[in-house]
């Protein structure tokens, strides 16, 4: 936990997103340099922030060690497979790896989306659980944000 992997900022990323919790405005920040390999994106580097709690971090440095050198399908499975992993732990633990979960995702839908508008744009995806259990969202707050 004193240094986790794949911490830090990568200055020259093609993508980046971040994963917000709405409720504490704790946040992460994923950074991506990705090739295009075989007609498919690449996730060549990783690297995350995270102005968050410890267990957050724990959560970035295991999710970005597994989505390091994988392809963008491959990482939508680990999202996949992560996210659902978290439906059986309680929302207040499983907001912390939720939050970089999505940061991953808001950072790969923003490469895709970049290379669409020929412009760069960082996606915020808001996270769903809640660290708080008396707090559980409703369902009508905004769940995604796009921000230039």
């Amino acid at each position: 936990m004193s240094r986790p992997n794949n911490y830090g900022r990568i200055e020259d990323y093609c993508s980046m997103g971040i994963g917000e919790n709405p409720e504490n405005g704790e946040k992460v920040l994923v950074y991506l340099d990705i090739i295009e390999q075989d007609g498919e994106p690449f996730i060549k580097d990783i690297k995350f922030e995270a102005i968050a709690c410890m267990t957050t971090v724990v959560a970035g440095s295991i999710i970005t060690s597994e989505a390091k050198e994988i392809t963008f399908s491959t990482a939508e499975e680990l999202i996949s497979v992560t996210l659902g992993m978290l439906e059986s732990v309680p929302p207040e633990q499983a907001a912390c790896s939720e939050m970089v979960a999505v940061a991953l995702k808001a950072a790969m839908d923003g490469y895709s989306l970049n290379k669409q508008n020929n412009k760069k744009e960082t996606l915020i995806y808001k996270i769903e659980q809640s660290c708080s259990p008396e707090l559980q969202f409703t369902g009508e707050e905004t769940k995604w944000e796009s921000y230039l």
